[in-house]
């Protein structure tokens, strides 16, 4: 056999096999997965969230809106991890 007959038969054995595996798959029947009735649950109310979307909303008003200044330091500081800075500053050390 020279190397084209090969190459040949290697082909139709391949696609037989290809065109095979492609009628046993189309022809199984998948048992449908029982899914459990899930509960519609209410996620928690989040007052960052919904003052986000208000400043949102703002457009371009919320850029000199202390609430949202405030709301947007508070949304950084929870993306980097930092822990929340105190709302008054303490007077303490003095």
């Amino acid at each position: 056999m020279d190397g084209k007959m090969l190459a040949r038969l290697g082909a139709i054995v391949f696609v037989s096999f290809a065109i095979t595996a492609t009628a046993i798959e189309m022809t199984r029947k998948d048992a449908a997965p029982e899914m459990e009735r899930v509960h519609a649950v209410e996620p928690k109310r989040d007052a960052l969230r919904e003052g986000q979307r208000r400043c949102q909303q703002l457009g371009q008003a919320a850029a000199s809106d202390t609430d949202c200044m405030r709301i947007w330091a508070e949304s950084r500081d929870r993306f980097l991890g930092r822990p929340p800075a105190p709302a008054v500053p303490t007077t303490e050390g003095r």
